[in-house]
């Protein structure tokens, strides 16, 4: 059956082992470079991203991809993020594959050394304050980079709760 659809059981296993190389590598890049490539994307970023999924296309499916390569690829990408998703709940795991939370701006104050760290440039932060509706940096208790490259605001008023913060990384490094 599987010859009649265009692959031998050695194309399926190489594309198998080439799309969880692939996959890893993926991963592994998302990890170094750090949750700001996950954030919300310009044009530059969507052409890279684009980019990116051709590149992951045609890596898995080899050289001549057929229907049965394609769903063999698409399946196991599918059951990577699955088993991805089982092994984060694992925190160990989870705090190798993921960065934690980044501090940006605590008690009022830009931790530049930590936008630095994140990639986040003065000019990004203050959009996203704007986006938030701030028009004070006094009127910030926290920003923090999330894990998925968002930007979370947290606003004076009433003291945040310390397990709200419990897995923040608290890079109070030069503030400015």
């Amino acid at each position: 059956m599987v010859g009649e659809l265009g692959a031998s059981w050695g194309d399926v296993a190489r594309v198998v082992v080439t799309t969880v190389g692939i996959y890893t590598a993926l991963v592994v890049l998302i990890r170094v470079v750090g949750q700001r490539s996950l954030a919300s994307m310009s044009g530059f970023d969507v052409g890279c991203v684009v980019a990116l999924g051709a590149i992951l296309g045609r890596t898995a499916l080899l050289e001549s991809p057929t229907l049965l390569i394609g769903v063999v690829a698409l399946v196991t990408f599918f059951a990577m993020q699955g088993v991805l998703g089982v092994l984060r709940q694992d925190r160990r795991f989870d705090r190798l594959v993921n960065r934690p939370p980044v501090l940006l701006v605590d008690d009022g104050e830009v931790l530049t050394d930590a936008l630095r760290r994140a990639h986040v440039s003065p000019d990004e932060l203050r959009q996203r304050l704007r986006l938030a509706g701030v028009r004070r940096l006094d009127e910030v208790a926290s920003v923090v980079l999330e894990r998925n490259g968002a930007v979370s605001v947290l606003r004076r008023g009433s003291d945040v709760d310390p397990w709200i913060l419990a897995d923040v990384a608290a890079a109070r490094g030069t503030r400015g």
